[in-house]
């Protein structure tokens, strides 16, 4: 009878997770405190949570994640225990593969924009693992270049939401085996957590330096004996970057301009050469007002993959300098130059970055190379009456979806690339006197932008934004129509090519007339579903016309050369 007892009330405690909106509340404040002992690859935390009911509905159930690794310990309401189921979660935002998740019944509705303060506890160690990766035939070895998170006595550097579950989260499952379903649910978390506010209080039993990705606040106070290092640190908008904690015994190299080059015994040599290499690589990504100092903190695994969040740039440092390095220096300092709560601001201008990055050192060529390589799972999220797989379905719904809203994942990183890219040629160059008039606190509607760079440059883009950034019209797809072609008295030929566009935006467009001996480049506004035309002068009789030169990502290339095998005239 007591076993019976029991059995009814866990299902009870039960009974909200079936209908639990996990994504109802957005967390809008942390206030912790984290113990670190990296010799017992452990972490605990006590403090406050704020959360918002963001939801249409009343909740009286909401959802608490973290590591599998860490256990809840408490959660307190108005100074109480509340209620909560702990079970684990298959998901993997956390690179165990699940979540511990908490599921809360609260001591009263929460009404819709409804707030509520949690006190929560919770502990547990974070090794290295791989799991996420190796269950889905990633080999060992290279998962943990890729997922090198862990807390350990000679190096400790844990990233969070996407990578480690270290703070309290609350997200739908995200499954690597399918398509986009991470960066979608983490993308997710960033939108809806843009304003949110973190501030942390660091212990370390280590007297290794503690580093974080946040605005470091000097005071420190040594709690006990046990304590070596204490350091107190605030971020704003943690779901634009990643809240990511750093503890090892680094050495600094000389700080350049608003840059800071920290290496771990060994890396000496490699890191010299590291920092004349990025020292001449300022210039090119001066996107903003570039006043930000920069982090850079070397990883003890020199094949381990870089990450970057705010200020804050983890990378292997060796000799030689490789083209993988640069370029993840290159985003970092476009990411740091550029202080906004959009996403696609901030992700399209750090990418468009590289791309500059790789036209400067390499060529045109090379950098629509860098393009077309990011450009397939764009076409195929804009391809029409695609399926919506793993999103919201506000957002899955192009009518919608937006640059302005959309979550920060593949879909964004890439179409934003493309937006600034695209800017930057119709414009004759990114335009460097918007940016710098850029203010984030007066960024309050979405035209803001649009009309700084307008102003900017004498030029009415309002199609372009339309089309481009604040509704998802899909991709253009562009086609010769026609040619036609007649000779002139002093030589040579006059050609009028018309295009013609069949996708729902509009774009100018590159096109190259080929003659024998040379060719001439020209740029033509086409909008969605019309016709335009131009003329252009050639020396020699033409022999082909190609449209796009792959700088406008577009649906359909298969028709973009055009042979000319007979004359007009």
């Amino acid at each position: 009878m007591k076993f019976l007892y029991v059995l009814c009330v866990l299902c009870g405690l039960n009974l909200p997770a079936i209908a639990l909106d996990r994504e109802a509340f957005t967390f809008t404040n942390y206030n912790l405190n984290v113990r670190i002992e990296p010799e017992q690859q452990r972490l605990a935390a006590r403090g406050t949570i704020t959360l918002r009911n963001d939801s249409s509905v009343p909740q009286k159930n909401l959802s608490l994640q973290i590591s599998s690794t860490l256990d809840w310990r408490s959660i307190r309401a108005e100074g109480k225990p509340v209620q909560f189921v702990s079970q684990p979660y298959t998901s993997d935002i956390d690179h165990t593969g699940a979540v511990s998740e908490a599921i809360v019944t609260l001591p009263k509705e929460v009404l819709p924009e409804g707030s509520i303060e949690l006190e929560v506890g919770y502990e547990g160690t974070i090794p290295l693992d791989t799991t996420r990766l190796t269950r889905i035939g990633v080999p060992e070895e290279q998962a943990r270049h890729s997922d090198w998170d862990q807390i350990s006595s000679s190096f400790t550097a844990v990233r969070g939401i996407g990578y480690v579950v270290w703070y309290p989260v609350a997200t739908e499952a995200a499954n690597l085996s399918e398509q986009n379903s991470i960066p979608g649910t983490v993308g997710r978390w960033i939108v809806r957590h843009s304003d949110a506010r973190m501030v942390l209080l660091f212990e370390s039993t280590s007297d290794a330096d503690i580093f974080f990705s946040g605005a470091p606040d000097l005071a420190t106070v040594f709690t006990e004996p046990s304590v070596k290092k204490v350091r107190a640190f605030s971020m704003v908008k943690p779901g634009v970057n990643v809240p990511t904690f750093v503890i090892a015994n680094y050495q600094k190299i000389a700080s350049q301009d608003f840059l800071d080059i920290e290496f771990l015994p060994g890396q000496e040599d490699a890191t010299k050469e590291y920092s004349e290499t990025v020292s001449q690589i300022d210039p090119i990504v001066a996107v903003g007002r570039g006043s930000e100092r920069l982090q850079v903190l070397g990883l003890p695994d020199p094949d381990a993959a870089s990450f970057v969040s705010e200020g804050l740039l983890l990378t292997p440092l060796k000799s030689p300098v490789k083209n993988e390095a640069t370029l993840a220096f290159v985003y970092a300092k476009a990411r740091q130059s550029m202080h906004t709560s959009r996403a696609w601001i901030v992700e399209g201008l750090s990418h468009y970055a590289q791309a500059v990055f790789i036209e400067a050192q390499l060529g045109r060529q090379r950098a629509l190379d860098y393009l077309d390589a990011h450009k397939t799972e764009l076409v195929e999220a804009e391809r029409p009456a695609k399926p919506a797989t793993g999103e919201t379905k506000a957002f899955a719904s192009k009518a919608n979806r937006s640059l302005i809203d959309a979550p920060d994942d593949v879909y964004l990183q890439t179409k934003a690339m493309y937006v600034w890219w695209m800017l930057g040629d119709m414009l004759g160059g990114l335009p460097n006197g918007a940016l710098l008039s850029y203010q984030a606190v007066e960024d309050k509607d979405n035209a803001y932008l649009q009309r700084l760079i307008e102003k900017s440059a004498h030029r009415d883009l309002q199609w372009f934004f339309d089309a481009w950034v604040y509704h998802d019209r899909g991709l253009p797809e562009f086609r010769v129509d026609s040619v036609y072609s007649r000779p002139i008295p002093k030589g040579g030929h006059m050609v009028t090519v018309t295009i013609e566009n069949r996708g729902e935006a509009g774009a100018e467009v590159p096109l190259s007339l080929r003659f024998e001996g040379g060719e001439v480049t020209k740029r033509l506004e086409v909008r969605a579903r019309s016709k335009a035309s131009i003329r252009i002068e050639a020396p020699a009789a033409p022999r082909e016309v190609v449209v796009n030169d792959g700088s406008v990502p577009e649906l359909d290339t298969s028709n973009n050369l055009y042979k000319i095998e007979s004359l007009n005239h």
